[in-house]
């Protein structure tokens, strides 16, 4: 059999195996969640390795972050289109195990110990690390709507309505639709 119909599209073992040891990697620096660390997934996939081209991995993104199901369904179809079924596995396999074991080993110390001043710092010092890395993730999935007006004034006025008022986020979801359905993002 092929390595095509394994899914390595071009890509060897070596190269599969370093794929799953960036994720791996990023598993343990993914706080928030792995869309966090989308714009470093996308830095080395994309701008490094050139392995799939910044308009899959926006589509990979787009595509999991509508279906119904966990979020972290953006990096199964990041590896799968990097290297077909193989991909899925060794990205997933990368961002699930190290984080899974962590959380294990510091949930289990830190419930003995969650009235501690280092354990209460550490959590509190999770909540501005996590917004900076959604921050960096924003900011690189907005690289290719940043010469279209309509999708660069969506932005503040998405904050002003969220900071401003209570109502539903799909509102502004429904705006930043037609917006793009007329062709001004």
């Amino acid at each position: 059999m092929s390595s095509e119909f394994f899914g390595m599209h071009g890509l060897g073992w070596l190269e599969l195996l370093q794929l799953t040891g960036h994720f791996a990697l990023l598993s343990l620096l993914a706080v928030g969640g792995a869309i966090t660390s989308a714009s470093d997934m996308q830095r080395y996939l994309v701008g490094e390795r050139g392995w799939i081209d910044a308009l899959q991995f926006n589509a990979s993104v787009a595509i999991a972050q509508a279906a119904p199901g966990p979020n972290i369904l953006f990096v199964a179809l990041l590896g799968w289109s990097v290297a077909g079924p193989l991909g899925l596995l060794a990205t997933m396999a990368g961002i699930m195990v190290p984080s899974s074991v962590l959380t294990l080993v510091v949930s289990r110390y830190g419930r003995t110990r969650r009235d501690t001043l280092p354990v209460r710092a550490f959590s509190v010092g999770l909540a501005p690390l996590t917004i900076g890395l959604l921050l960096a993730t924003g900011w690189v999935l907005a690289q290719p709507s940043r010469g279209h007006w309509g999708a660069v004034l969506l932005v503040p006025v998405t904050i002003v309505f969220m900071l401003s008022t209570t109502r539903s986020p799909l509102w502004m979801i429904a705006l930043g639709a037609v917006v793009g359905a007329l062709g001004y993002a």
